[in-house]
């Protein structure tokens, strides 16, 4: 898919890894997201999240704090933009060293996707916003997982065509890292229950995807 190779050449600038011996203390990670990020449809969430499992492969010199927001939009003008959340502020105030941004899945909706003209825009704003921390953290950016049927509105083909290009696209402006969760999770429906949501064995997968472009494992 055109996408998705637009995509892999922004995401085959790789930086180097994160390197704890340059932090002080724990390093903050800060999960920002949707329902996926959330761990909705898992059993204990608390524990089979991505961002739970995260932790548990990073380690002790690391706090990864789950901010997900189920039926989040990273378009400020969406039906449930993740900009007014107290998860947004609460992100904020963590004053993270690293910053994953996993959204775009709700953006395919027909009611928000109509604002399509918006995203790249709002996307450029939300990276800005975290860059400018006083603790400067360092930003990744996800392609979001597959979407197996066409469920409250979520748009696979929107998803891969219109939204993955637009988050590469900033992702090259502003020089950040790509984390390719679509591949990762691709040909894989047997990892979303209810075809949207991942299981514990998918957030596994993406834990496992993030945390090898967080410290550069080939």
């Amino acid at each position: 898919m055109a996408a998705l190779l637009l995509a892999a050449g922004c995401r085959s600038q790789r930086p180097a890894g994160l390197d704890p011996s340059r932090y002080e203390g724990k390093i903050r990670v800060a999960c920002i997201g949707d329902s996926i990020t959330y761990g909705a449809g898992i059993e204990d969430r608390e524990t089979h999240s991505y961002p739970a499992v995260l932790g548990q492969l990073l380690g002790e010199r690391f706090e990864v704090r789950n901010f997900g927001v189920s039926g989040a939009t990273l378009l400020k003008n969406g039906d449930h933009p993740y900009w007014t959340q107290p998860e947004f502020e609460a992100a904020t105030r963590f004053g993270p060293d690293v910053v994953i941004i996993k959204l775009g899945t709700n953006d395919s909706k027909p009611q928000n996707w109509k604002r399509s003209a918006e995203f790249a825009r709002d996307l450029t704003d939300m990276v800005a916003h975290f860059e400018r921390l006083p603790s400067r953290p360092r930003i990744w950016l996800c392609l979001p997982v597959p979407a197996y049927e066409e469920r409250w509105g979520i748009n696979d083909d929107v998803i891969g065509r219109q939204v993955i290009p637009l988050i590469a696209q900033v992702a090259d402006k502003k020089r950040v890292p790509v984390i390719d969760l679509y591949d990762a999770l691709s040909g894989r429906p047997d990892l979303f229950p209810d075809k949207i949501h991942p299981d514990a064995a998918g957030a596994k997968r993406m834990a496992q995807t993030i945390r090898d472009a967080l410290l550069a494992v080939r």
